[in-house]
């Protein structure tokens, strides 16, 4: 029955991932083609507009097909044209189902860093650039050592998207753990975090630098599974009871945005102090929200 129903629910996205990704193609056509800034400027409305429609129409399938609770706590006072930095912990492809319902439509659009390989996901990756979502090499140590001209193509990339999003109401999303959180992982680490992998700095400061005073506040996002992470196929098959999201929103320290993190030793330092502390503060918030047991 589970897989039934899984299977129906699997092709009613595909459907309407197909009905929103082809419009989404054709304005991106006629903006490749339109002469002058203004007019392409002009078809971005229409972009953001689809890609709102595509996702409202998932959280209306969650919200119809399935007994999943959302839970949120803060969050108040959010601005549908602003310019935000949105940081997350991350546990499961789930998170970004959650990310999108949970504030579609109350802050801009939210862009995500992927993977350059997710270009070529079947028409998610076309959908994906042509509503400039930055696709990164996300290079190892390995092949940076190995060609290090790698180094700076990542941080290239940032800024030629933080360029795209300053002309733009913006929502930047940034998983900050780089991956997965998993018990491995986590203890491969020596993660001092109870339910966080350590944070990787770098990409919330070339964002910072790049867009300065641009962005109006941080959203400090804190995701928590009381049964436990989920896959998409435990959603899609009505298992996960409750998901619980806790929202904080920071200012944007002055004093860390436009510093040289790749260069400046001390800056870098203080950098990874600040984001250590925002860590320990959401892994407090993680213990709080996975305390009451699921009702």
């Amino acid at each position: 029955m589970a897989l039934i129903r899984v299977a129906l629910l699997l092709l009613l996205i595909i459907v309407s991932t197909c009905v929103h990704v082809v419009p989404i193609m054709l304005v991106t056509l006629v903006k490749l083609v339109l002469p002058l800034r203004r007019l392409k400027r002009a078809c971005n409305p229409l972009l953001t507009g689809f890609a709102e429609s595509w996702i409202a129409v998932n959280s209306w399938m969650w919200d119809a097909c399935t007994r999943t609770r959302l839970t949120i706590t803060g969050g108040q006072d959010l601005q549908p044209d602003g310019h935000y930095l949105v940081l997350a912990n991350h546990q499961s492809w789930v998170d970004i189902l959650v990310l999108q319902k949970a504030f579609n439509r109350r802050i801009p659009f939210l862009r995500f860093f992927l993977k350059r390989q997710l270009f070529w996901v079947p028409l998610l990756g076309l959908a994906w650039w042509a509503l400039d979502f930055p696709f990164m090499g996300r290079y190892t140590p390995r092949q940076i050592a190995k060609n290090p001209a790698l180094a700076g193509r990542d941080i290239a990339a940032t800024r030629r998207a933080c360029e795209k999003f300053k002309a733009i109401p913006v929502s930047i999303m940034n998983f900050v753990e780089g991956t997965r959180f998993t018990t491995d992982k986590h203890a491969r680490q020596s993660s001092p975090y109870q339910h966080l992998l350590k944070p990787k700095s770098g990409g919330v400061a070339f964002v910072l630098d790049a867009m300065g005073q641009g962005l109006h506040a941080i959203l400090d996002v804190s995701i928590a599974y009381p049964g436990g992470a989920p896959t998409l196929f435990d959603l899609l098959a009505n298992r996960v009871p409750e998901v619980r999201l806790r929202v904080r929103q920071r200012p944007i320290p002055v004093e860390l945005a436009g510093g040289d993190y790749q260069n400046d030793r001390a800056f870098r330092v203080q950098f990874q102090h600040w984001m250590n502390t925002l860590w320990e503060d959401k892994d407090a918030d993680l213990s709080e929200l996975l305390r009451t047991p699921v009702a």
